[in-house]
């Protein structure tokens, strides 16, 4: 009884403390929104607009918790840029007298997939026609950094830094061994001779399909990187300058130095020389410290040019991140909360046409399936139905897209990965090791199956394989009518293969090239509307209000003179290990709490992982350092 008084007391003190931070956090909220309410962001005579992003972009950013950003474990390098804000910032910029140049800080800039990066290039070079400068700035490059960066009019690197850009693909994490150890058994029920996102839990290494399906994607991607940013920057001799470093034979000047000289980079300085650069063009604010410019900040620019809201609605419905069963926060695809959204926005009245963007690797059948169901209920009230691909659209994101009237797509999509895949993992062998057995007797064959303690039996295996079939024919059949195409030429292009954009349309997976805004104006001509005429109305789950509000107090204050989040020439490489680690606690979590049967992609796995998994990875990492 004692016991228990104590630990009631312990619950009560922890309730009160709770209320005091969230009262005092109300407080403090008030008096800064009172502060900064009447102020005027936007520095007056012009400024630069400062991209400084110390994360990755995103189709959906993920929703953040409450107790991440009161912690600070919503920032540096993890934080998620929604795609669409960026491009148009950017493109408000371009038309803006209050924009004298766009400003790139890419020292933590970790991508966001090669199709998202591309577009944020165009709007700057958008920038770039109306004769403004756009400058970039980094301690070293990657090829996510140096993609961007390569549309600027300057680029400019630190004296020690580097430009080392090593192209697409790298290892994946086999866990066959280790689940051998551990006593795990690993029940595959796959289709699809190239559904590879089992093989690390039945082999050691990757198989011949496999390798080859990856191959002829990176190669794609790499091409198309490299062919980019030869037309971005003509006089970089980039072809050179790899062969130049990956011989061996490394230059007696430095790698900065070395990098100028094949034309990769304009201009070596240090963060105060090129503040001092920017200074020229845009000013300095009063007082301010060497290397200070007077500079907009993202989140000022985005708030004071919110979307436009006159003319016609055009719903668009963001399919992003993991599709997933139930409710789900953002970021992540809930097929209830989709679903939902979607019904609710129709019946209202006020749409006249759909665009769903795609930026996921698929996930849960049922869950795709429900979202594709909610899109052909709007399509019978008929909603011209658009489909607009980002980065990945594959698996249980092609399957969504099949309820479309026509696919847009980036050169750069990754998409297709027809194929159906189960696992079940069983732990008779972990119990052995220990010394467990597990015993017991049921009604029929199926009775406790699948026994997770004992293993799975024949019979099961046969009706779980017998399932995996028939939603691949379902998939194949949905794919065959969407795309007019005979149910076996679709055969012959899934068997769970990833494709690259360009080959996609050839192959008649999508229809046409171009980005969101693309797919809203056909939308809208489908509607028989002007597409001049129209604005989009976004079906997503919006943030609480309390992680709104705590976003207030915590916001971005990162500013030209800050130099915290220089890295050294090679923090690019040294950032891989914790994103590796991170890729495989994603993939380990779907297991485990996904369904059984599943349509997803892992040859689609180059963009960041999730910001959850991240911070997860790096606090195992910290305690393994103890």
């Amino acid at each position: 009884m004692k016991r228990f008084l104590k630990g009631l007391w312990k619950f009560l003190v922890g309730v009160k403390d709770a209320l005091a931070l969230l009262v005092l956090l109300l407080f403090f909220g008030l008096i800064f929104a009172g502060l900064s309410g009447g102020k005027d962001k936007i520095p007056s005579g012009g400024a630069a607009l400062l991209l400084d992003l110390h994360g990755s972009l995103a189709e959906q950013p993920a929703d953040v918790s409450a107790t991440d950003l009161i912690s600070g474990g919503g920032g540096s390098d993890i934080d998620q840029y929604r795609l669409r804000d960026v491009i148009r910032a950017v493109n408000a910029a371009a038309d803006d007298d209050r924009v004298k140049a766009v400003v790139l800080d890419l020292d933590g800039f970790t991508g966001g997939g090669q199709a998202a990066i591309s577009q944020v290039g165009d709007a700057l070079d958008g920038v770039r026609a109306k004769g403004k400068p756009v400058l970039a700035f980094a301690v070293a490059y990657d090829d996510a950094s140096y993609l961007l960066a390569s549309h600027a009019s300057e680029v400019w690197m630190d004296p020690m830094g580097s430009v080392l850009t090593a192209g697409p693909g790298g290892s994946q994490l086999y866990y066959k061994g280790l689940l051998d150890k551990l006593g795990v058994t690993a029940h595959i029920y796959r289709v699809g001779k190239y559904k590879s996102y089992v093989e690390p839990y039945t082999r050691t290494e990757a198989s011949p399909e496999a390798k080859e399906e990856n191959k002829a994607l990176i190669d794609a991607l790499w091409g198309r990187w490299q062919g980019e940013v030869a037309k971005a920057r003509p006089k970089a001799r980039f072809a050179d300058y790899l062969a130049q470093i990956t011989s061996g034979q490394l230059p007696n000047t430095t790698l900065a130095q070395n990098a100028a000289a094949y034309g990769l980079v304009d201009q070596l300085g240090d963060r105060i020389a090129f503040g001092q650069r920017v200074a020229k063009i845009v000013g300095t604010p009063d007082k301010a410290a060497p290397g200070t410019y007077k500079a907009i900040q993202l989140a000022d620019w985005v708030q004071a040019n919110p979307v436009d809201t006159s003319g016609a609605a055009i719903g668009v419905l963001t399919v992003a991140g993991d599709i997933v069963d139930g409710k789900a926060p953002s970021g992540t695809a809930g097929g209830t909360s989709l679903a939902d959204a979607l019904g609710k926005a129709v019946a209202k009245g006020d749409l006249k046409a759909l665009v769903v963007r795609v930026d996921s690797p698929g996930g849960s059948v049922t869950a795709s399936d429900r979202i594709r169901s909610a899109i052909l209920a709007a399509k019978a009230k008929g909603l011209p139905v658009v489909i607009s691909m980002g980065n990945v659209a594959a698996s249980g994101g092609y399957w969504v897209s099949t309820a479309g009237d026509v696919i847009f797509a980036d050169p750069d999509t990754i998409t297709g990965s027809i194929g159906v895949f189960g696992i079940i993992p069983t732990f008779e062998g972990s119990l052995s090791k220990v010394g467990l057995s597990a015993d017991g007797v049921g009604a029929t064959p199926l009775s406790g199956q699948p026994d997770v303690l004992r293993g799975t039996t024949p019979v099961v295996d046969n009706l779980i394989q017998a399932g995996i079939n028939q939603t691949y024919a379902r998939f194949t059949g949905i794919v065959a009518q969407a795309r007019r195409m005979p149910v076996e030429k679709v055969d012959e292009i899934a068997q769970g293969r990833v494709w690259d954009g360009v080959t996609a349309k050839k192959i008649g997976l999508v229809d046409r090239f171009g980005d969101l805004d693309d797919a809203i104006d056909e939308a809208a001509r489908r509607a028989k509307l002007d597409p001049d005429k129209v604005h989009p109305v976004y079906i997503e789950r919006e943030a609480s209000a309390f992680v709104r509000f705590i976003r207030m107090l915590t916001g971005s204050s990162s500013s030209s003179d800050d130099g915290t989040a220089a890295v050294d020439p090679f923090g690019a490489l040294t950032r891989k290990p914790d994103l590796t680690l991170a890729r495989a606690l994603g993939d380990a979590r779907r297991v485990l709490t996904g369904p059984a049967v599943q349509v997803r992609c892992l040859s689609c796995g180059g963009e960041p992982p999730s910001p959850a998994d991240v911070r997860a990875a790096r606090a195992m990492m910290a305690k393994a350092a103890l």
